[in-house]
Formats: C-alpha cells, sequence, structure tokens
C-alpha cells in the first residue's frame, strides 16, 4: 500500500528552460534534488535551511537559491544530504499535511490540476496512516477533509 502513496513522480522546477530542481512531497516533508555540476568538491558545495528561507550555493559564488520557502519546516528536523551528483534537500514541514504547491515562494507553482492531484494523494496517505488495516486506494476525494467535530452531522451518543 505504502508505493501507491508515494509521489509517483517528482516535479520539476524550469526556469528560462533549464531545470533548476526537481521535489516531491510526502505528509511530513518536502524533498528537494539539485543536480551537482561535475569537477566541484563536495565539501565545496553548502545549504542553510531556515524556518522559512533556504541558501543554497558553492563557497565563494553567489547562491545558487536563495529563496523564502513556500511554507514553514522545522529546522531541527530538516538536513540536506549529496549523494551521486544529487544534492538532496530534507525539509520537515512545520504543518503536517499541508500540500505544497512549490518549495519556492512564488516560483514555480503547480498547475491547478496537478496541485488537485497533489493534495488528494497526500489526504489518502493521511486517511491511510491514520486508519491502519483500511484500504482507501480506490477512495475518491471530491474536496477538502471533513471537520471530525460536524462529520457525522452532530450525531450524539446517549
Amino acid at each position: 500500500m505504502a508505493e501507491k502513496l508515494a509521489p509517483e513522480k517528482r516535479h520539476a522546477f524550469v526556469r528560462n528552460g533549464q531545470k533548476v530542481f526537481e521535489w516531491d512531497q510526502t505528509l511530513e516533508e518536502v524533498n528537494i534534488y539539485i543536480e551537482l555540476p561535475p569537477n566541484v568538491h563536495p565539501k565545496q558545495f553548502y545549504c542553510k535551511i531556515q524556518s522559512k528561507h533556504i541558501e543554497v550555493g558553492i563557497k565563494g559564488n553567489p547562491p545558487y537559491l536563495n529563496h523564502d520557502l513556500s511554507c514553514p519546516v522545522k529546522t531541527d528536523s530538516s538536513f540536506w544530504t549529496l549523494e551521486d551528483e544529487i544534492m538532496h534537500i530534507f525539509l520537515q514541514k512545520r504543518d503536517i499535511g499541508q500540500t505544497w504547491s512549490s518549495p519556492i515562494q512564488g516560483q514555480g507553482q503547480l498547475d491547478p490540476y496537478t496541485s488537485d492531484l497533489e493534495q488528494k494523494r497526500l489526504m489518502l496517505q493521511r486517511f491511510q496512516e491514520e486508519n491502519p488495516g483500511f484500504d482507501f486506494s480506490q477512495a475518491q476525494f471530491s474536496g477538502g477533509c471533513p471537520d471530525p467535530r460536524t462529520f457525522m452531522g452532530g450525531i450524539r451518543s446517549g
């Protein structure tokens, strides 16, 4: 079941015809993937993650990314690694379950259709995690998550 809830593909942020980074998200995190330039020693790369800002670059050069994040993150649970010529940045969402339309504020937003699919996928993931043992893989979502206080129409016991 978990494989059905994982992001089906990464979203690409492209500017001026060039891929800046790819990204995906789960209920709890946003992952950014940046292809590293060749012939630069790994110790030259840096990444500063703040609650609402990210800066990525090569020491001694202007930053590659220096932008506000779309939503706040937990800095103590966010980190970055270098693997196979890729910088992988793990951003822990402060608000678990929130659907991000882009990691970077005001840039590379998902189109409305893709954003809707992403929200439904995360909603399915949340229902599955909250109700282990139940199969929600064929569930159809038509809107926002119901408020649990009013979900049963105010039915009271007793």
